[in-house]
Parts: structure tokens; C-alpha cells; sequence
């Protein structure tokens, strides 16, 4: 995967670093926003040139931002990138006040999801790596190195999971008989 984190504390971001090399990820790191938000929008640009516009590709798979970083804030940064991709995978690695968190994310309007500081090298590695959606695969019975294989975004990770967990509900609402779907 390939990874763009925005960090200010130096020792963090060399963790964070180091935990997602280590696990075979590529990692861009900036200390500001101001850098995230270039690094990103140049990537962008590079991406769009040089793909199948048939097909929507991520500049990253995932951009991990500190809620408070110099120049231009987290939250800023995820407002901006969301308007020029508005299916960027955004995680915020925060330690400040849950509750101004939680108050500034609304105005995203988007989901985003959050990791609170202190958390383990392990958790980030979950995180980054969708174990919590793998998991839910994994109870549903599904074969997990199938969908690995397959090699989807998070988003369209979720977009399976979504649909299996609605088609299952179906199933077991209707008494065990799929129910055929009507399509318009």
C-alpha cells in the first residue's frame, strides 16, 4: 500500500514509519500540512495522467493525519483532499480532545476513520490493513485470501462487506429463500 502520513512529532512519524515498511508499505511522510496537502495534489495530478480513466485510482491508499499539525490543520487537510477526491481513505492518529475531534469531523461530512493516541504499533497495522473488515469477512465465512487477492481499496472493501451483510439479512428475513431482485 501505498501511504501518505502528515506528522509533526519527528519520533512518531519514524514509528509510523518503520511499523508500515516494515509490513511491506510504501510511506511518504511530511511534518506540515501545507507538504501533505502538495505531496498529495502533485500525486494526484501524476496519477491522472498516467491512468486508464476508465478506472478510479488512488494517488495513496491511505493518508494517516495528526488533528493538529503546523501550517494547515488535519482537519483542513482532509477537507481539502476530500473535495478533489472525495474517496481518499482518510485516518486521523490523534491525542487531543476526543470531543473537538468529534465536533470537527462532522464537518467533513464524510467517514473517516480514527485512531487514538496512544495506540500500539499493532493497531495501527490493523487499522492500515482493514483487520476489522477482514474479521467481519472471516465471520460471515467468507474465504479471506480470495478477497485479499483481489486486491480492493478499503472502499470497495466495505462496498463487499456491505453488500453480503444486506444480501445475508435478506436471506435469513425471507426464511432462507433468496428472494430475486428486481432491477429497473
Amino acid at each position: 500500500m501505498r501511504i501518505l502520513v502528515a506528522e509533526d512529532d519527528h519520533d512518531t512519524a519514524k514509528v509510523f514509519k518503520q511499523t508500515l515498511e516494515h509490513r511491506g508499505h510504501i510511506v511518504t511522510l511530511t511534518t506540515n500540512g501545507e507538504d501533505c496537502l502538495k505531496i498529495y495534489n502533485d500525486k494526484l495530478q501524476n496519477v491522472k495522467l498516467h491512468r486508464d480513466p476508465r478506472k478510479h485510482v488512488q494517488p495513496f491508499d491511505a493518508v494517516i493525519l495528526e488533528h493538529v499539525i503546523p501550517m494547515v490543520s488535519g482537519l483542513e487537510v482532509a477537507k481539502e483532499i476530500l473535495v478533489v477526491n472525495s474517496h481518499q481513505r482518510i485516518i486521523f492518529a490523534c491525542g487531543d480532545d476526543k470531543a473537538s475531534l468529534k465536533d470537527s469531523l462532522q464537518q467533513l461530512k464524510q467517514s473517516v476513520e480514527v485512531l487514538n493516541k496512544p495506540f500500539s504499533e499493532q493497531a495501527l497495522i490493523d487499522s492500515v490493513e482493514d483487520k476489522c473488515i477482514y474479521s467481519q469477512f472471516k465471520e460471515l465465512k467468507i474465504n479471506i485470501g480470495c478477497i485479499k487477492n483481489a486486491n480492493l481499496s478499503h472502499e470497495q472493501l466495505r462496498e463487499v462487506l456491505y453488500v453480503l451483510k444486506r444480501d445475508r439479512s435478506d436471506i435469513a428475513i425471507s426464511g432462507g429463500r433468496k428472494k430475486p431482485r428486481e432491477y429497473k
